[in-house]
């Protein structure tokens, strides 16, 4: 599994890429998470609104901060 958190590197980034890695670990998941920050990386996806959550090349959340119980309900 390849997750993308795509964002600026703000505080809402940053808690979303842990919320990312604490569901990752909960589930036991072998996944590759990567960080993104590269604003033309960013648009190349068709990301508008930051942050951003990405599960296997699809954009499954924008502009919002999910929490670790929500991150778990992509990675079913």
């Amino acid at each position: 599994m390849n997750i993308k958190v795509l964002g600026g590197g703000c505080c809402k980034c940053e808690n979303l890429l842990e919320a990312v890695k604490e569901a990752v670990a909960e589930k036991g998941i072998a996944a590759e998470i990567e960080y993104i920050t590269d604003m033309a990386k960013i648009m190349e996806y068709g990301i508008m609104s930051t942050p951003a959550l990405m599960v296997d090349n699809k954009v499954v959340s924008m502009g919002r901060a999910l929490k670790t119980k929500d991150v778990l309900t992509y990675l079913l």
